[in-house]
């Protein structure tokens, strides 16, 4: 990749590994379904004046049924079904079946057509990838039901695909409007749900607000408009691969500010993920073209 594909991918991780620490400190004070709605009104907040000022609301229109797909298959959807799965699932199953995502996003583009083809050293490295997510988080199959797990590969399938949409169908369409389309609606579909516990938000402590409000305005309005750039700079199925390290930000993270125990899985896990992340994001390098046969004089 190149430096300005790199930047945006660590930032990317470390950005969308944070959530699950704040996500943890928010869900300790609100309901779940309020801190989602929350954190997408706070995002359209900030992104909607942006895309007022620019006039490119002009430009949304003409794009409505892929906007549509891909709030539902990146956010509208998975937010819901991921929080019914976690509910029974563990958090080291649900995000080792999270990263499976990259593979789906393969899958994807090859039988669409028109991406760039998977070397077996990419291969190779969303493997090794996901065998770190493994040391990293271990595998608690307790609770593990069909309905939860189900819902998990859907999500899966809806983050794998959702980034084809962007690269294929908004392609001219401003990250910033984009990201703007999806959080209004997002927070219309949750609004009737949230709405009605709004006033949890009477007298609850700072640091549940202001994980709030972090998750809203950086987790997820930057996040966003970042997303789309490092989605145009190197392609839906490397930009995925950031779903290896989101976990072994949030691991770490945990470590330094919770006080959770540094075990041997994250002593292991770590190194093999990033590993596995240089690999997967390897480019594949031209075949060079045969030469033609030359008629004998």
């Amino acid at each position: 990749m190149s430096r300005r594909g790199w930047a945006l991918f660590v930032a990317m991780s470390v950005i969308w590994g944070v959530p699950y620490l704040l996500i943890k400190v928010a869900v300790g004070t609100f309901d779940p379904v309020l801190v989602v709605f929350a954190r997408c009104v706070l995002g359209a907040v900030l992104l909607v004046p942006l895309v007022v000022a620019r006039g490119q609301q002009r430009e949304l229109a003409r794009h409505w049924r892929p906007l549509l797909a891909f709030t539902v298959l990146e956010m509208t959807g998975p937010w819901l079904l991921l929080s019914v799965a976690e509910q029974t699932l563990s958090s080291s199953l649900t995000g080792l079946l999270v990263a499976t995502v990259p593979f789906v996003a393969a899958l994807a583009g090859q039988l669409l057509g028109g991406e760039e083809p998977l070397s077996r050293v990419r291969i190779v490295g969303m493997l090794v990838g996901v065998v770190g997510i493994g040391a990293l988080l271990g595998l608690d199959v307790r609770g593990a039901e069909v309905l939860a797990i189900g819902a998990v590969v859907l999500t899966v399938v809806g983050y794998g695909t959702a980034p084809l949409i962007i690269s294929r169908k908004l392609a001219d369409v401003p990250g910033v409007a984009a990201s703007a389309v999806a959080l209004c609606v997002t927070s219309l579909v949750y609004a009737p749900f949230a709405v009605p516990r709004l006033d949890q938000f009477a007298g609850a402590p700072l640091d549940a607000v202001g994980a709030v409000v972090v998750l809203g305005l950086v987790c997820t309005a930057v996040a966003l408009v970042l997303f789309f750039r490092l989605i145009r700079e190197v392609g839906p199925q490397r930009a995925l691969v950031i779903t290896f390290v989101n976990p072994a930000v949030a691991v770490l993270l945990g470590v330094l500010l919770l006080g959770e125990p540094f075990t041997v899985g994250i002593a292991v896990g770590l190194p093999v993920i990033l590993v596995g992340c240089v690999l997967a994001t390897r480019r594949t390098r031209a075949r060079a073209p045969e030469p033609l046969p030359v008629a004998p004089a």
